[in-house]
């Protein structure tokens, strides 16, 4: 957490408000939360109850708007979802913004998401049609335009998917100065990584992918560490929800895009399918 605060007071163009929410932190955070809002005014601390229990998904887009609900979020331009596990770059912010202005379309964007492992920096992988969970930066107006956040798990590929819908950019791009360390790898939980790889699958289960195109993005990621079961976990996610006719997102209309979507990126691969996205809104 240090980490991350010390890197976003160290930005070239830091934040004209930080809301950080302590959601119910029982060790040393809110201590330390208070001695940094102390020493930097545009620092405010939003303080939740304990739930007693963590929620992702849910528990992460709650925790959010509770810092959402502190600001009027039209007296600003952009707005930045930021997990505490980071460790920026110095440029970060700076360059986002400058992007987003040259380029209206850009609804949301972000770096890239790296872990150390061994001593190097190993990319995380994510794809470049949308920004990172943990470091969306957003347009206001379009945060606003597609709804928000949905509150469930899922919701960090949903949103990309809406801004595609009404004919926007999502993006992320690996470069040196937008690559940022992720502390705690993808896919984590407290529960064990495993865990957290059951609950991936399962939010795209959520979302409404296809468990073809699932299938196919989890063997192009067997490589990636845990080897092979780190994926089948994914599956397994999937077909665990699947098995037992759990809930979809309620919107046939967006599934429906979705589905669209995917099977068109397996055939001409995402970058084509992205751009027929925003050339027509609808994938062709």
């Amino acid at each position: 957490m240090r980490e991350t605060l010390d890197t976003v007071i160290a930005q070239s163009i830091r934040p004209a408000r930080w809301v950080i929410v302590d959601d119910g932190s029982t060790d040393e955070t809110p201590a330390i939360l208070a001695d940094y809002a102390r020493r930097h005014d545009w620092i405010q601390i939003v303080t939740r109850s304990d739930r007693g229990h963590r929620a992702v998904g849910p528990g992460v887009v709650d925790a959010f708007y509770s810092g959402y609900d502190a600001v009027e979020p039209t007296d600003y331009d952009f707005l930045c979802k930021l997990d505490l596990d980071l460790r920026l770059p110095a440029r970060y912010f700076e360059i986002l913004m400058a992007r987003m202005t040259a380029d209206p379309q850009i609804a949301t964007c972000s770096g890239k998401a790296y872990v150390e492992q061994e001593g190097e920096l190993v990319n995380e992988r994510h794809g470049d049609e949308n920004s990172l969970g943990m470091t969306k930066f957003y347009r206001v107006s379009c945060f606003q335009g597609i709804g928000g956040f949905v509150r469930e798990v899922g919701w960090d590929g949903i949103d990309g998917h809406k801004c595609r819908m009404n004919g926007w950019i999502a993006i992320s791009w690996d470069e040196p100065d937008l690559r940022f360390v992720h502390l705690r790898p993808m896919g984590a939980s407290h529960k064990g990584i495993y865990t957290g790889r059951v609950r991936q699958g399962f939010g795209q289960y959520y979302m409404g992918t296809g468990f073809f195109y699932l299938a196919a993005s989890a063997v192009s990621r067997f490589n990636q560490k845990p080897y092979v079961l780190g994926q089948l976990a994914v599956l397994w996610g999937w077909l665990w929800g699947a098995a037992r006719a759990k809930p979809r997102y309620d919107d046939p209309e967006f599934r429906r895009f979705l589905r669209r979507y995917q099977m068109r990126s397996l055939v001409v691969g995402k970058r084509r399918a992205t751009e027929e996205c925003l050339r027509s809104g609808r994938p062709a």
